[in-house]
């Protein structure tokens, strides 16, 4: 009994000392457990069925307020984690997994917000990554703070995470071998002007529907699971083309693992899991094949392949008389000037009726006027599809379903 009360005597002492240098304004040293730091890297030294931690001997803080991870080596699995710990987190746990602990996990792109099961959140990270992690520092005093993650530079997302006196320390897990990565700790992070002009031009209200997907701006993200063809990431945009505004763009950032990336329109009821083009009430131009589908799953030869660069293009001929119900009402489009459609548009040949699909004369029935929806690859046009209007209008709708899809979509190319 002697040597246990010892024992514990000996860690009170520990335990007095390290909260007396926290209050004295002394810095914590920097904590590691199963990881090899050689300068500014960081290597994983178990036997990939242990955990390695490393905890900075700092937390972030107004004047320090972001920290960079460049990912050497995946090595077997790629499972790095890069986040913020309390002071005394556990270095036998991935960052993330304990409460007060939020990391961005490289392996499957997932948020752990103090929880060992992880929600989606970003793409994927590899091999030459950066993966960063920083605070927005306004409201630390009130006992929360946002804290934000970015790959190569853009901004992935951000989560508001409670924060105690002591701060919100930077730390990176490890969990098999040959993994390996470059920390900064005094990394700065700004937002790039072309992404502060996109804020301010366009915002998440635009979209009416988003499953699976990311904005930032006009950036919309695939952060589903890609793993089947039930994983499909959809954006609809809030209101539907009109007479003021019937001609939207969407240009290719990253075609990710499979460019299954899908513009188009679909009705506003449009089923969450299917690509625009699949089901009933839709039509899309396909990325990664350069197929037309129209409420089918079975596409039609249409035009060229698209890849990253590309700018795809979607829009509605109306009729001169048509008039969309409560189109008069769609005040974010007033004022817009909207140019007459290219001539080359004008004059396309009229696909012949034997080429729409089965089960066409069913949609025809549940649709209203029928109307002319084309499409455009880098300015040129592709071709177009006659298609019966649902109740309430077409959408703009964007679907993508692998890993690191992005876009930029501009809903107003035409105005002035």
């Amino acid at each position: 009994m002697d040597d246990i009360n010892v024992l514990h005597h000996r860690c009170l002492l520990n335990l007095r000392r390290r909260i007396r240098d926290i209050g004295d304004g002394r810095p914590a040293q920097e904590r590691c457990m199963r990881l090899q730091k050689e300068g500014d890297t960081l290597s994983y030294q178990g036997n990939s069925e242990e955990v390695g931690c490393y905890v900075a001997g700092r937390p972030l803080s107004k004047g320090n307020c972001y920290f960079e991870v460049t990912i050497v080596d995946t090595g077997v699995r790629g499972t790095i984690a890069v986040g913020l710990v309390p002071n005394f987190y556990r270095l036998d746990h991935q960052p993330g997994w304990l409460p007060h602990s939020v990391a961005y996990h490289a392996d499957n792109g997932k948020l752990y917000n103090g929880n060992p099961i992880g929600q989606q959140f970003g793409p994927k990270c590899a091999r030459g990554d950066r993966v960063g992690c920083g605070i927005h520092s306004e409201n630390v005093e009130a006992g929360f703070t946002v804290v934000f993650f970015t790959k190569n530079g853009k901004e992935v997302g951000s989560v508001e995470v409670p924060v105690s006196a002591e701060g919100l320390f930077p730390a990176v897990g490890m969990h098999s071998m040959g993994e390996e990565v470059k920390i900064d700790l005094k990394a700065e992070w700004f937002l790039e002007e072309d992404e502060s002009m996109m804020m301010v031009d366009s915002h998440e209200d635009d979209w009416g529907r988003l499953f699976d997907v990311s904005v930032s701006g006009t950036l919309l993200e695939y952060v589903g699971k890609g793993k089947s063809i039930m994983d499909v990431g959809l954006a609809q945009a809030r209101l539907p083309l009109t007479t003021r505004c019937h001609y939207y763009e969407v240009e290719i950032v990253d075609a990710g693992e499979k460019c299954y990336i899908a513009l188009g329109l679909a009705r506003r009821d449009y089923p969450r899991n299917r690509h625009p083009g699949w089901s009933r009430g839709s039509v899309a131009y396909h990325a990664d094949d350069g197929k037309l589908f129209h409420g089918s799953g079975v596409g039609d030869a249409f035009g060229p392949r698209c890849f990253k660069g590309d700018i795809m293009g979607c829009g509605i001929m109306f009729p001169r008389d048509y008039i969309l119900d409560g189109e008069g009402d769609a005040g974010d489009c007033d004022g817009l000037a909207v140019r007459p459609c290219p001539a080359a548009v004008q004059n396309v040949l009229y696909l012949n009726e034997e080429e729409e699909e089965d089960g066409e004369e069913v949609e025809q029935g549940q649709e209203g006027q029928n109307v002319t929806v084309f499409f455009t690859r880098n300015g040129k046009l592709m071709g177009r599809r006659e298609v019966g209007v649902p109740p309430g209008g077409l959408y703009p709708t964007v679907g993508m379903l692998s890993s690191g899809e992005k876009v930029k979509v501009d809903l107003h190319p035409l105005s002035g």
